[in-house]
């Protein structure tokens, strides 16, 4: 029941699950509908901000008023969160990595989400294409054109991001691990950027044009790009021990609350069962290090924060009480 309500607070920022069900798998059985209710308080400003799912639809409002841009939703609640499963983000297929950019820099540009939206369209419809022996060649190329425009704006948005990232990683790992750490995380374009973009990738899809009618579809673009974190020297995904790369990653979910300056911004951290692979010292760390954030939020079978406010889950019931000790 802990990962349900942290589950809960994620829905709000993005109107989807993080561990990516479809909505029928988050509605009770034998309802039709579910409701997701928060009341989010920023100095004297006061969100009431409800989701309402049914197997085919969400919608959300904020008091009263419906939003209907998923991008808008993350300026009214913003939330990080780290699962158990994110440990293996580096081993784990590169869609995982290009996920964890894509919702980051949707919420943070517009641009970017306006971009990525129009990528996915225009590459469907070439795809469509593709499939169709006797396809338009005067179509394919303008769609192509119209691909590789947008594909320029969202590479050079995720390199800079990258290179913001890379500005707070090795300091967050450091702190986390308490001795000295040197990350930086490489990304790695499908064209480089070193050139003019537009001609080079225009060659790059003439190159590959006879093998894309071949498997009738697009395989070069930045939905095969991917990134690696190398530490201390090393790529992390070869050579980087269980606890290391868990500790990686829980630096890189937590970077981008350092990266937004506006303090109304600032996202609501969601731990969920952090450390139940982190030893004592880590644990102590990890703990010192987010108790420097804003609000967070670390489900565990055990009360582990001194003095923070306790919701106890148990038979489906949640009771807000004091910590113990």
């Amino acid at each position: 029941g802990k990962t349900n309500i942290v589950e809960a607070i994620h829905f709000l920022s993005i109107a989807r699950s993080f561990r990516g069900a479809e909505n029928a798998e988050l509605i009770e059985n034998k309802r039709q509908f579910a409701t997701i209710e928060a009341r989010v308080v920023e100095d004297t400003t006061t969100k009431d901000i409800v989701a309402i799912l049914t197997p085919t639809s969400k919608k959300v409002s904020c008091n009263g008023k419906q939003v209907k841009k998923i991008s808008d939703l993350s300026k009214l609640i913003n939330v990080i969160v780290f699962q158990p499963k994110d440990s293996l983000m580096f081993s784990d297929s590169p869609l995982v990595r290009r996920n964890f950019l894509d919702v980051n820099l949707s919420k943070k540009s517009p641009i970017y989400l306006e971009n990525l939206m129009m990528f996915e369209k225009l590459l469907r419809e070439r795809n469509s294409l593709l499939k169709d022996d006797g396809f338009d060649k005067v179509q394919l190329n303008v769609v192509t054109e119209q691909l590789i425009k947008v594909q320029e704006v969202i590479v050079k948005y995720r390199l800079a991001y990258i290179d913001e990232l890379n500005q707070v990683l090795s300091k967050i790992i450091t702190q986390l691990k308490g001795e000295e750490e040197n990350a930086k995380l490489v990304y790695e374009p499908f064209i480089k950027l070193d050139g003019d973009f537009s001609l080079m990738c225009a060659r790059a899809y003439e190159r590959i044009l006879e093998s894309d009618v071949k498997h009738k579809a697009t395989q070069l673009g930045i939905h095969r790009e991917d990134f690696k974190l190398i530490l201390n020297g090393k790529d992390i995904s070869v050579q980087g021990s269980q606890g290391e790369n868990r500790i990686a990653v829980i630096a890189l979910k937590i970077a981008p609350y350092f990266l937004i300056e506006d303090k109304e911004l600032k996202p609501i951290i969601v731990l969920d069962d952090v450390m139940s692979e982190l030893d004592s010292e880590h644990k102590e760390r990890l703990i010192a290090f987010v108790k420097g954030l804003g609000q967070v939020f670390i489900t565990s079978t055990n009360t582990l924060v001194k003095n923070a406010s306790v919701y106890e889950v148990k038979q489906h019931n949640i009771t807000r009480r004091n910590a113990k000790w």
